[in-house]
């Protein structure tokens, strides 16, 4: 299991002109910024090119998370032909994608909101050829948003992609009950001594208000054993994974948006889905699995009632992974998976049985 998604920091110079093709070169000099590499970027561009499709001379795409537009610069880039809404539950990310995508003009529209929300009450009136969901968090999250992502620096504890609604890392630290809390954290992030962990979380906060990340990155260092702490990873990531994961119920929103989000696709169009860790990869493989079959209704059933025909192909049969030159320039990458399919038909509700919410 992954433990932390920032993909990899690239130290570039700011300029006038805007990204290079890679997003990761920039000329003249006016200051240094943090630039975010989308992952197993070719294999997206390849998996879901519009080459060779019917739909070739005019496609449109849908980038389900947008960040910081890396993936949709380098499609708008490579396919001259190709029209692009990009969808982001974040404003401010949103609104540094909007200036680095601006000059592609009207081949690139924008939507503030949750995808889960976006493909439940589809807004647009054209029907993609294209989807594209990466399930990871951006660099700028991390490094500039100031909401207490990483404990690299000392913030508020927050973790809120959409930080104007729900509870944020701050409210469920203070306030869970420390078995769901426990819980939460080995189920989210596999971390071994969850138990401990919430012992001391549910201490400490007798004592005052836990809300900054480096209080909670120090309590987590000081109650789990000394050998733990000078592993090849902070023994802090895996806990502040599984908060950020609860406070944005990314594992609840999947199921529904990635089963809404293929029903929105145009027939014969094709949808990718990148995951980061084991969770995530299990409800996109399980759903894909579905919907490649010929029938999924139970076997007690007394007739079928789900279609008895394929909704999709299997465009990638194993998960597409990053290769060895990828992870050896952007290490957080091994774990990446690509998933693709191509839509045949739409898919009914009882092909989301098994795809599991947590």
């Amino acid at each position: 299991m992954r433990f932390v998604r920032p993909n990899r920091i690239l130290l570039v110079l700011r300029t006038a002109q805007g990204f290079s093709a890679n997003m990761g070169v920039r000329c003249g000099v006016k200051k240094v910024e943090i630039v975010h590499t989308p992952v197993l970027l070719n294999e997206s561009l390849e998996y879901l090119s519009p080459l060779g499709e019917s739909f070739e001379k005019d496609a449109f795409m849908i980038d389900s998370t947008l960040g910081e537009g890396g993936h949709s610069f380098n499609f708008l880039s490579k396919y001259p032909s190709l029209s692009i809404t990009g969808v982001d539950a974040d404003a401010q990310i949103q609104g540094r994608a909007r200036e680095r995508l601006a000059p592609f003009g009207e081949r690139m529209s924008f939507y503030n909101g949750w995808f889960n929300e976006f493909y439940a009450d589809y807004p647009l009136e054209r029907h993609p050829d294209l989807i594209l969901f990466d399930l990871g968090i951006s660099v700028f999250h991390y490094e500039r948003s100031g909401r207490g992502f990483s404990f690299r620096h000392d913030e508020k504890l927050d973790m809120r992609l959409n930080p104007s609604a729900g509870e944020s890392a701050e409210d469920i630290v203070n306030s869970m009950p420390e078995d769901q809390l426990a819980n939460m954290i080995y189920l989210y992030s596999d971390e071994k001594f969850s138990r401990r962990i919430a012992a001391a979380i549910v201490e400490e906060r007798k004592i005052g208000r836990i809300s900054s990340t480096k209080v909670l990155a120090d309590l987590i260092y000081g109650c789990v054993p000394a050998k733990y702490r000078h592993g090849a990873i902070h023994p802090a990531t895996r806990t502040f994974q599984a908060l950020r994961i609860c406070v944005n119920s990314e594992l609840k929103r999947l199921p529904e948006a990635i089963h809404n989000a293929f029903n929105t696709l145009n027939a014969g169009g094709k949808m990718g889905v990148i995951t980061f860790h084991s969770l995530e990869d299990k409800i996109v493989k399980n759903y894909f699995r579905n919907l490649a079959k010929q029938c999924v209704c139970p076997p007690e059933a007394p007739f079928c009632t789900c279609g008895g025909s394929p909704c999709a192909e299997l465009l990638t049969r194993k998960p597409v992974e990053p290769s060895e030159e990828e992870v050896k320039a952007n290490s957080p990458s091994r774990s990446a998976k690509l998933r693709v399919v191509r839509k045949i038909r739409d898919a009914g509700k009882e092909r989301l049985y098994g795809v599991e919410a947590l």
